[in-house]
C-alpha cells in the first residue's frame, strides 16, 4: 500500500480540523446555553420568557456572545428569586461580565464563580445575597470591578482581596460586615465604599485617600476623612507605635529602659488641662443659666399637662396608618410641649451640641425665623398620622399659625451625618414641594417643622368615606394633581444626579384649600440607620429596591407609576392584593388590559367622564409604562410630567366643545 506524502497529511489534519471547529464552537455554545437555562431553572422560571428554544441564544434577554461564546451576562431588576445555583454560573468559561443587581437574588454566592477566570466586572448590587464572601472569589486575577453593596454579608473583609490585584472598583456597602478594614495594597483601586456595615478600628493608611462618604454609618471607624482616632496626633500616621496608646510602655518593658515624655505628649498634657478648665468654666455657667431658666419651661410643661391632654407616646386615634398630614381624620390632642418634651429635658440636662437646643431654619425663613422652639413648646398640637418614619402632628401656636412637626423614629445618625443629610432635605425649596422649614436634633428627639396643608393628603380623598353626600374626585382634579405632584418629583431629580425623594405614595402627597397637589417628605429615607425595617412591605416599592436608605430616581418613577394606577382605578396599593391570585396593582391592570377589559380598571367615578375616555387610556400607558418592571424602560420624572401636561392639555381642549357641554354638571373640585 502506498504511503501518502506528508504535505498531503498535513493538509489532511488541517481540513479535519477546519471540518471540527464550527461543531467544537456549536458545542461550546449549547453548553453555555445549559448554563443559563440551569439558571433560568433555579431563579427566574417567569422572569425571562425570550429564553427559549425557539430564539437563538445569542438573541435572548441580558445575553452577548462573541466567536460563538457567551461573554456578557446583564440582567439588573429582571425579577430574578432565589439562591443561585452551583455548577452552571461557572460553566460560563468566557464570561467577562456578569450583572445581576437590582434583583431578590439570596443565599451564598455559589462556588464555582473560581472558574470564571476571564471575568472582569461582576455586579451584585441591591440584593438579598448573605454568608461571607466566598474564598474562590479571590482566584479571579482577571477582575476589574466588584460590587456587591447592600446585600447582607457577614464576617470581616477578607485580607485576600489584595490578591485581586486589577481591581479598580470595590464596593462593599450596605451590608453586615463586622471588624476591622484590613491594610488593603491595591494599586489600581480608585473607587471604594464600605459605608454601613459594622465595622470599628482605624482606617487603614492606604485607604485615607478616600471620601469621607465611602466610610459613613460605621460608628466605631475612626481616622483619615472620618477625623482622628483616640491617641493619634495629625503629624503621626494610625498604626505607628508612637500613635497607639500604651506603646511606648510596652517598648520600655520589652527593653528594660525608661522613655523622657516626647515634646507631642507634654503640649498634648497642657491642652488637655486649659480644656479641663474650660469645661468647668462653662459646667458652673450652664448650672446658673439652668437655674434662671427652670420656671419657664416647668411651666411651659405644666400648661400642657393643664389641657388636659394626653402624653407623647398615645397612639393616634381614627387613624389608618397611612401617615401624611390626614386633616379629615379624628385627632387626639396632643400638646406640643410634650412634642418637644423629650428635646427640651434634653437641652436642660446639657446633651446634645449648642446648635441643637434650637430649631435651625432653611430658606427664607433662615433670615428671620417666626418663631422658636419656646413657642413651638407652648403650642397645642393634635396627632395627624402615623408613617414608617414617625408620627405628624399638627401644632397650633398660640398667634394661631398652624404647622406640621414630624417626630422621627429609629435615626441613629451622628449629629453631623445627620446636619449634611438634613441640609439637603432642607435645601429643596419649590412652589410643588412642601418645604422642610426647620429642624431639631438631640439625642433622643429629631424633630422636623413642614408648613401645614389644610386639605389633607391624596389617600385620605381617594379612600376615605365614599358616601352619597361626598363631592367625587373628577377627571380635571386627579389629572392636575398628577400633574403637580410629577413636577414637583421632576424638581427633586433636577438637583443632582441621585437625588430621589424615595418614598412616594399617596400619603405623601398632600393638597392646599384649592386642592393644589404638593409632594411633602421626600428624602427621609436618608436619615434611617441600616437597621431600619419598614413594617410592611409597601405596594408603591420598585421590585429592584431591596433597601430604601438608596432609592434610584428610576425607583421614584416605579412609585410615580403605581400613584398613577391608585388615582385611576381607586385602588390603594399598600393593600397589595386586588383579587384572589394575589397580583400586585401594576401586575393586575396589566392583566386586565391584555383581555381588553380597559374600562374595567377605572373607578367608577371616573367612568362618567365619557368625554376623557381617551385622555384616561393615555395616562393608563403612561402608568403601565413607569411601573415596567426594568429601570431601563421607565421614562424619566421629566419626561412624565411632560406627557402628563400634553394629555391634559388635549383633555381640557375636549371639554370646550359643544358635544361635552352636557357632561360638564358635576362641579369641578
Amino acid at each position: 500500500m502506498a504511503t501518502m506524502p506528508a504535505p498531503a497529511v498535513g493538509l489532511a489534519v488541517l481540513a479535519l480540523l477546519a471540518a471540527a471547529l464550527p461543531a467544537l464552537l456549536a458545542d461550546d455554545l449549547n453548553s453555555d446555553a445549559q448554563a443559563l437555562q440551569a439558571l433560568r431553572s433555579a431563579v427566574g422560571r417567569s422572569a425571562l420568557p425570550s429564553w427559549n428554544s425557539t430564539t437563538p441564544t445569542c438573541q435572548w434577554q441580558g445575553v452577548t456572545c462573541e466567536n460563538g461564546r457567551v461573554v456578557e451576562l446583564r440582567l439588573p431588576g429582571a425579577g430574578l428569586m432565589g439562591s443561585l445555583p452551583s455548577g452552571a454560573l461557572g460553566n460560563l468559561s468566557a464570561l467577562r461580565t456578569l450583572s445581576l443587581r437590582y434583583n431578590a437574588l439570596t443565599g451564598p454566592i455559589p462556588d464555582d464563580v473560581s472558574r470564571l477566570t476571564e471575568l472582569r466586572a461582576i455586579y451584585f448590587q441591591h440584593n438579598g445575597f448573605s454568608g461571607e464572601v466566598p474564598a474562590s472569589l479571590f482566584g479571579l486575577k482577571n477582575l476589574v470591578r466588584l460590587d456587591i453593596a447592600d446585600n447582607k454579608f457577614t464576617g470581616e473583609i477578607s485580607p485576600d482581596f489584595n490578591k485581586l490585584i486589577r481591581l479598580g472598583t470595590l464596593y462593599l456597602d450596605g451590608n453586615n460586615f463586622t471588624g476591622e478594614i484590613p491594610k488593603l495594597d491595591l494599586p489600581a483601586l480608585e473607587q471604594f465604599n464600605v459605608s454601613y456595615n459594622q465595622l470599628n478600628g482605624s482606617i487603614p493608611t492606604k485607604l485615607r485617600k478616600m471620601p469621607k462618604d465611602s466610610f459613613l454609618g460605621n460608628t466605631g471607624l475612626c481616622g483619615g476623612p472620618l477625623g482622628l482616632c483616640p491617641g493619634e496626633t495629625a503629624e503621626t500616621p494610625a498604626g505607628s507605635p508612637e500613635s497607639q496608646p500604651g506603646g511606648a510602655g510596652a517598648a520600655d518593658i520589652g527593653g528594660g529602659k525608661k522613655k523622657k515624655l516626647s515634646g507631642g505628649a507634654i503640649a498634648g498634657i497642657a491642652i488637655g488641662c486649659v480644656f479641663g478648665v474650660l469645661l468647668l468654666l462653662a459646667l458652673l455657667f450652664f448650672l446658673c443659666r439652668k437655674k434662671s431658666s427652670a420656671p419657664r419651661s416647668a411651666n411651659t410643661v405644666e400648661k400642657g399637662r393643664d389641657l388636659g391632654m394626653e402624653p407623647l407616646e398615645v397612639e393616634p386615634k381614627g387613624q389608618n396608618g397611612a401617615g401624611g398630614h390626614n386633616g379629615a381624620a379624628a385627632a387626639v390632642a396632643v400638646p406640643a410641649a410634650a412634642v418637644a418634651g423629650a428635646a427640651a429635658a434634653g437641652a436642660k440636662a446639657g446633651g446634645g451640641s449648642t446648635g441643637s437646643k434650637k430649631l435651625i431654619f432653611f430658606g427664607p425663613m433662615a433670615a428671620a425665623p417666626p418663631f422658636d422652639l419656646e413657642d413651638l413648646l407652648r403650642a397645642s398640637a393634635e396627632v395627624l398620622g402615623k408613617g414608617a418614619f414617625g408620627t405628624a402632628y399638627k401644632a397650633v401656636m398660640e398667634n394661631g399659625s398652624a404647622v406640621a412637626v414630624k417626630r422621627l423614629k429609629d435615626v441613629d445618625l451622628p449629629e453631623p451625618e445627620f446636619r449634611e443629610r438634613i441640609a439637603a432635605i432642607g435645601g429643596v425649596q419649590h412652589e410643588l414641594v412642601v418645604p422642610l422649614r426647620a429642624y431639631y436634633f438631640s439625642k433622643d428627639e429629631k424633630l422636623l417643622v413642614y408648613d401645614y396643608m389644610s386639605m389633607g393628603s391624596l389617600s385620605a380623598l381617594l379612600h376615605g368615606n365614599r358616601a352619597s353626600g361626598r363631592t367625587p374626585l373628577d377627571w380635571e382634579t386627579r389629572s392636575a394633581i398628577a400633574l403637580a405632584a410629577a413636577r414637583g418629583v421632576a424638581h427633586i431629580h433636577s438637583t443632582g444626579p441621585t437625588a430621589s425623594h424615595g418614598n412616594i405614595k399617596s400619603s405623601n402627597v398632600l393638597l392646599t384649600k384649592n386642592y393644589e397637589a404638593r409632594v411633602s417628605d421626600h428624602g427621609l429615607p436618608t436619615l434611617v440607620g441600616p437597621s431600619f425595617s419598614p413594617t410592611r412591605v409597601s405596594g408603591y416599592r420598585a421590585p429592584e429596591v431591596t433597601d430604601i436608605r438608596r432609592v434610584s430616581q428610576k425607583a421614584d418613577v416605579y412609585s410615580f407609576g403605581v400613584l398613577l394606577l391608585e388615582m385611576l382605578t381607586g385602588k390603594a396599593p399598600t393593600h397589595a392584593v386586588v383579587n384572589e391570585e394575589g397580583l400586585d396593582l401594576p401586575r393586575w391592570v396589566q392583566s386586565v388590559v391584555r383581555e381588553e377589559w380597559t374600562a374595567e380598571v377605572f373607578d367608577q367615578e371616573l367612568l362618567r367622564y365619557q368625554n376623557v375616555e381617551e385622555e384616561m387610556v393615555q395616562l393608563l400607558q403612561l402608568a403601565i409604562d413607569c411601573s415596567a418592571q426594568h429601570p431601563d424602560r421607565r421614562p424619566t420624572m421629566a419626561e412624565v410630567a411632560t406627557r402628563i401636561d400634553e394629555i391634559r392639555r388635549s383633555s381640557l381642549g375636549d371639554r370646550q366643545t359643544p358635544d361635552s357641554a352636557g357632561e360638564g354638571d358635576e362641579p369641578s373640585l
